[in-house]
């Protein structure tokens, strides 16, 4: 009896380069994003940056919005990912810690895509995403169960509404603080996490 997995058929040569070259679009479009923003990136920049003509990308991707959801999906799967992979059985404050330490960390290194504003067009196009949409609400129910957990046990204060400290959180993913740190050089990358962080967390009465 043959036990041996079917082998896949190998990717054309055609189909690995249109792979590649999609892949470089996003992450150009991703650095754009979190340097630019939305509004004021433009399909030119993203197009040059990559090397190719306008219309080769536009066989890619249909719209500036398109081109922008398909990067934060990208960034949204990361997100699932490295929730996946914190261990089960660390404590849930831990958890919440290590993921808004992840995303600022990501934010310093300018890898992290800036959130539409309300009245963006990339709004309604994210909105329309299946995988960014079940991509979010995989990372708020993780992330809104861990702060009702750590509420419970006392170490987030009980009266926020939970919905409240999720939001908080997000917001780390834009924190301009991280920015205006960074330029000011006086702190290494890790000082200034560390000082986000804190006021995050331990807010700013004197202890």
């Amino acid at each position: 009896m043959n036990t041996q997995a079917p082998t896949l058929p190998k990717k054309s040569f055609k189909i690995q380069m249109l792979a590649a070259r999609e892949t470089a679009i996003i992450q150009s479009v991703n650095r754009l994003l979190a340097e630019k923003g939305f509004d004021a990136m433009t399909v030119d920049e993203v197009a040059a940056e990559v090397g190719i003509a306008k219309a080769s990308l536009y066989k890619h991707f249909t719209s500036k919005e398109e081109l922008a959801c398909a990067a934060m999906v990208t960034a949204m799967r990361k997100a699932q990912e490295f929730i996946q992979s914190l261990p089960a059985e660390q404590m849930a404050m831990d958890k919440i810690k290590a993921v808004t330490r992840w995303t600022m960390t990501l934010k310093l290194q300018g890898l992290m895509p800036s959130l539409p504003s309300q009245n963006s067009s990339l709004r309604a196009t994210l909105m329309g995403s299946k995988d960014y949409m079940d991509g979010l609400m995989e990372v708020s129910e993780a992330l809104g169960g861990w702060i009702e957990e750590a509420q419970a046990k006392g170490h987030i204060n009980k009266a926020l509404p939970a919905v409240a400290v999720l939001y908080t959180l997000f917001a780390r993913a834009c924190d301009p603080v991280l920015e205006f740190l960074k330029m000011g050089e006086q702190h290494t990358e890790e000082q200034i996490l560390d000082l986000v962080m804190s006021t995050c967390f331990d807010g700013l009465s004197a202890r």
